[in-house]
């Protein structure tokens, strides 16, 4: 097994406040890992340390092979990082923020890595158009554009997909794919489940601390949480009731149905029993990767 990523003890403090706590992750090459947790979990903070944009207060490790202290120069020069904010120049066109990149990097046959770069995201059409002028969706594909343009070994996303619509989030997975099938190491962190089910697996922050990891499937595994599913007219108003319950760890409307989990079946299924009347519907479901980070997040606001 290649480690693309392989850190431990990441430690990063702004004043008192303590925003990262012994992290340690280790990434295959070639792999997408999703990087997930709440607004202010230490996602952003994790992601500099690793492409060598902050230093870490202590911690040690390597990114792509190269020591994680020593050696930022030559991890910045190997890594791609497209930040959360839109960071290229607005009044130039698509064309000219790519020739830029081009030869902020030094790069060579700047003309043709910049045709490629257009046409693999589609942006050939639209190479004349001002930055500032584009939408969401097609912000983001610039960006893709020139965060791989230099041909990274590893690839680091800021909640890449914030703010644009379907089509182009699965657009933009789709080309994620085509790059790791080429080799690329991907670390993304995103707000979005569907997209933490695309990704090869899973690491999950909260409060600066790493609390769950590895594949969609073995993180619900390990949750050891017991799931039912109430349906009928009303359902999703009986949350406020039932999360109170002794053995209800949380009640969750989904649309018009209610999800209620727990982790001891017996103290669960007596907390639901006096409502498995008409008109609801219960059945027994697997929980879904969303009522787990759910719960992950309830426990980790819980006192010690």
């Amino acid at each position: 097994m290649s480690l693309a990523i392989d850190v431990r003890g990441l430690n990063k403090s702004f004043g008192a406040k303590h925003v990262v706590r012994d992290v340690a992750i280790r990434v295959e090459e070639g792999r997408i890992c999703g990087f997930l947790g709440p607004n202010g979990s230490g996602k952003t903070t994790t992601l500099r340390m690793l492409c060598g944009l902050l230093k870490p207060d202590s911690g040690e490790g390597t990114c792509l092979g190269l020591d994680l202290i020593r050696d930022t120069r030559a991890i910045k020069m190997r890594t791609g990082y497209m930040t959360q904010k839109f960071s290229l120049y607005e009044d130039l066109t698509i064309e000219e923020n790519l020739k830029f990149v081009a030869r902020i990097h030094s790069l060579d046959r700047r003309h043709e890595r910049v045709a490629e770069a257009l046409d693999r995201l589609g942006l050939t059409d639209r190479r004349t158009q001002l930055a500032g002028q584009l939408s969401g969706g097609w912000k983001q594909r610039l960006a893709l554009a020139a965060c791989t343009m230099h041909e990274p070994d590893l690839l680091l996303l800021d909640e890449p997909t914030a703010g644009v619509d379907p089509k182009a989030r699965r657009d933009f997975w789709d080309e994620i794919h085509a790059l790791a099938a080429r080799g690329l190491t991907v670390l993304v962190s995103t707000h979005y489940m569907d997209e933490a089910e695309r990704c090869h697996d899973i690491a999950y922050i909260v409060n600066g601390e790493l609390i769950a990891r590895g594949t969609a499937a073995e993180i619900i595994d390990q949750s050891k949480l017991v799931t039912f599913r109430a349906e009928g007219q009303g359902a999703d108003r009986l949350a406020h009731e039932l999360e109170k319950a002794p053995g209800v760890a949380m009640a969750t409307p989904f649309g018009q149905a209610l999800h209620v989990s727990g982790i001891d079946r017996g103290a669960l299924e007596a907390a639901i029993a006096p409502y498995r009347r008409a008109p609801y519907l219960w059945t027994e479901v697997e929980p879904t990767l969303e009522d787990v980070f759910i719960r992950l997040m309830a426990r980790a606001s819980e006192p010690a």
